[in-house]
């Protein structure tokens, strides 16, 4: 197989104690200590003051995230085509869909409804900023975020154009939970580019490979404690890449047999 290569123009990140690629970014390098409390959820600014309180929190973190990799970027948001990825959608809106079916089934809420389907937040995010580039939603349960990368990084190749990746999960309920044990809010966002450019922030050389059994590369002990229990958490050592000065080598699972092999290495400028 041929290592090909790719830019980070933009970056975003956002949990409870990671509010944020600023705050994320020193945490994750061990120069400053997580928040003390955990933040709220997010509201982003993207969506009017009444859909953003109506919003699930599927797409109030993939939101938040999705707008700060374009603004890190310099992008605008609706000239870029775009890749969400989610483990299983909305777990609460779809424990709640279950549950209401099986027991009182002509009380379904149409609101609710339409944000169980597992696009609600590519279909909000191109709605509120006015994109009419395509988009893909995708989900592969425990490899959902490296098969987003993947997607993400052939689509820059293959277009020649820079591409939105989002990746997003929340707390699970009911017995929705039993599959899917996820605790709490997660929202990573990245915008990939073919080539070099002023914004970017590091290059990544990047390869398909056969892995049978390959686990992902495990974030630092102490990083990893910060979205314990998050389905998305696989994503973190990227992020802690990101966040150094060093290249590092991370792997990322495609699924039993293959893994997404990444070297990231940080572009340095002079100040």
């Amino acid at each position: 197989m041929t290592t090909r290569t790719a830019w980070i123009d933009g970056i975003a990140l956002w949990a409870p104690l990671l509010p944020g690629w600023d705050v994320a970014r020193a945490v994750l390098r061990g120069d400053a200590p997580p928040p003390s409390t955990p933040a709220g959820r997010p509201a982003p600014p993207l969506l009017a003051p009444t859909e953003r309180r109506r919003a699930p929190d599927t797409v109030a973190v993939a939101l938040e995230v999705a707008l700060r990799a374009c603004e890190s970027a310099a992008r605008d948001p609706k000239t870029l085509p775009s890749v969400f990825a989610s483990t299983h959608g909305d777990l609460t809106i779809s424990d709640y869909m279950c549950e209401t079916l099986a027991k009182t089934p002509t009380l379904i809420s149409p609101v609710r409804f339409h944000n169980s389907v597992h696009n609600a937040a590519a279909g909000y995010w191109t709605i509120g900023t006015g994109c009419m580039r395509p988009y893909t939603s995708l989900t592969a349960f425990e490899h959902s975020f490296g098969e987003a990368l993947l997607e993400g990084l052939v689509m820059a190749e293959s277009e020649q154009e820079p591409v939105l990746v989002v990746a997003y999960d929340i707390a699970a309920r009911g017995p929705m939970a039993t599959m899917v044990p996820s605790r709490s809010l997660l929202g990573a966002a990245l915008v990939i580019s073919p080539s070099e450019g002023p914004a970017a922030r590091a290059r990544v050389d990047w390869d398909v490979v056969p892995r049978p059994r390959a686990a992902s590369t495990p974030a630092v002990p102490r990083n990893a404690a910060l979205v314990e229990g998050n389905a998305m958490a696989g994503c973190l050592a990227v992020f802690e890449a990101l966040a150094g000065d060093l290249a590092e080598q991370v792997v990322q699972t495609l699924g039993p047999d293959l893994a997404l092999d990444l070297k990231i290495i940080p572009v340095t400028r002079a100040e």
